[in-house]
Formats: C-alpha cells, structure tokens, sequence
C-alpha cells in the first residue's frame, strides 16, 4: 500500500488544513470576549426588566401612598399647595373615622354581607362545581355556561330588573338582599374554578373509597376536599376582594340601615365641602380586611392558582 504525498503537497493541502473545524482548538480569549458579551446582553435586559417593572410599582402604589399621606395631615396640608412631602403626621382623622357612625356602621355591614355572601356561595357552590366536575346530564354545560354568564352581563343591565324583583319582595335595604344578589358577583368565580380542580382529580380516588365501603360523601370530605383546598382558598379570597368592593349593587339594593364602606365613605362629601383627610382615613382602613385575608390565605394562593390550570 502506497501514499502519494506528492499529490498532497502539489494540491496545497497538508494534515493540519486537512481536519475538521470542530477539531480545531479554540482560542480562550474568543471564548473568554463571547462570555462577557452574554453577559453584558444578560444584564442590560435584567436592567430593562427591573427598570420596568420598577416603573410599573411606583405607577400601582403611587394612588396607595398618597391616600396614605392624606390620611396623616391636618387640613391645610392636605390642600397644600404645591404639596407637603414633609409635615407633622396626625392620628386625628383615623379618631374621627373610629369614634363617628359615618364609617363604623359601613364597616360593619360590609363584614355581614361580604362573609355571609361568601358562606352562601360555598354552600351553592361546592355542590354545583361537584356535579358539573363529576356527573354526566342533559344540559350540563349549558347550566355550567348559564352560570359563567352571570359575570358576562354587566351589572348595570340587571341592577334595575333586579331592583323591582327586590321590591316587590321586600328585600331592598336588607342584609339577605344584598347576600343574595352578591351570588352574582361570588358565585361563578368558585364554580369555575373548582370545577376545574376536581376535573382534574382522578376519578380513581373515589373509586378507591368505594371498593373500602365509603360513600361519595366520605371520599368528597376525607380526600376531595383536601386536595381541592388551595383552588378553594384561592376562589374565596378573589370572591372576598370581589364582594368586599362592589358598588354598583348596594348602591342601588342597600338602604339607611344596610349602607356598605364602598358607598357610605361618600357620606364626607358633603354640599359645601370635603372632608379630605377622614375619608382618606376611611380609605385606608376599608383595604386592611381585603390584604389581611389576602395574608391569611396566602399559602394558598400560588398552588391554588396554578394548580388545574394545565391539563396531563
């Protein structure tokens, strides 16, 4: 067996141009410039990201922080011109909102129709998610879209029907009243939802259960309703913050005796003037019930919400 290197040379290729570029070794400080350029790429749009989302907090939180302010100044602060960043902080108007019946009455007919609406849904709710999730029937998904539809319509299209509805039955400025036509506002956001969870849920859970001797019921309490619970925590704070700040619907349904925070703060406005800083005030303390629910059920709310989202 012979080898021509003749031809080799006279073709000018020789072993090194021969090989594969791959083969070829490559120079650290190519590699070394190609790292900082991915990192420098890296970190500019780290900083775009942050820069925006900075921008975005500041824009979300800038209404929160001056109401905030307003509720600590004394009047002539308030109307300041330009305005006071620095002043003497005052509790007067968070004494004027807790000694006065002008707040504390709303207040506490927003916490009896909001949790009494919540209790309501949970017992409509949880049943109906069940059926629609595990049953099969004629008209299913029309009920299930019938339901959804409650929030489709825009509440100033029902809230006039629905006030001779609750005239005609004396159900106006009374605290069943507005329970029940906050089930507009509650009651297809749990359905939805958890019927998406126990969707979800293999049907051989409640299989299991029955071959022990359990019913429905026992495989429902002891092992669907644990397993649904972050989807239930989740429905019930959206539900909270939902009934806790509708104003169309006790505007018109609630009365004297049954006015809600949403509508009894505009009682500071009075014809001649505004009364800036206990309405601020007001404000300030109507949001302390939604975040601190919010807390409670936070564990809650990341698995809840993305659990039964994807499917497989």
């Amino acid at each position: 067996m012979t080898v021509d290197l003749e031809g080799q040379v006279a073709t000018g290729g020789s072993a090194d141009t021969q090989r594969p570029t791959s083969a070829r070794t490559v120079d650290p400080r190519q590699h070394l410039a190609a790292r900082a350029r991915r990192r420098r790429k890296n970190i500019a749009k780290h900083t775009v990201v942050i820069a925006l989302l900075s921008i975005w907090t500041v824009f979300a939180l800038a209404p929160i922080v001056w109401i905030f302010l307003m509720s600590l100044k004394l009047p002539q602060d308030i109307v300041a011109y330009p305005p006071k960043f620095v002043f003497t902080p005052t509790l007067a108007n968070y004494a004027d909102v807790f000694t006065g019946p002008e707040f504390m009455t709303p207040f506490l007919n927003s916490l009896i129709v909001t949790v009494g609406s919540l209790l309501l849904t949970l017992v409509i709710g949880l049943p109906t998610a069940y059926a629609l999730a595990r049953f099969s029937f004629r008209g299913k998904e029309n009920i299930a879209f019938g339901i959804l539809s409650l929030r489709f319509a825009p509440e100033l299209l029902i809230i006039l029907p629905l006030y001779l509805v609750f005239q005609n039955v004396g159900l106006t400025d009374n605290y069943l009243g507005l329970i029940l036509a906050y089930q507009l506002v509650t009651l297809p956001m749990l359905v939805w939802m958890l019927r998406s969870f126990i969707e979800d849920l293999p049907t051989e859970l409640e299989e299991a259960v029955a071959v022990d001797g359990g019913t429905r019921w026992t495989a429902f309490r002891h092992v669907l309703f644990r397993l649904i619970a972050p989807g239930l925590g989740a429905a019930l704070m959206l539900s909270f913050i939902w009934a806790w700040n509708s104003y169309t619907l006790p505007l018109v349904l609630s009365g004297r005796n049954t006015q809600v925070i949403t509508t009894g703060i505009q009682q500071y406005i009075s014809f001649q003037s505004i009364d800036w800083g206990p309405m601020a005030a007001a404000t300030v303390v109507s949001m302390v019930p939604g975040i601190l629910f919010a807390l409670f059920a936070l564990r809650w709310i990341v698995g809840g919400l993305t659990a039964g989202t994807v499917k497989g």
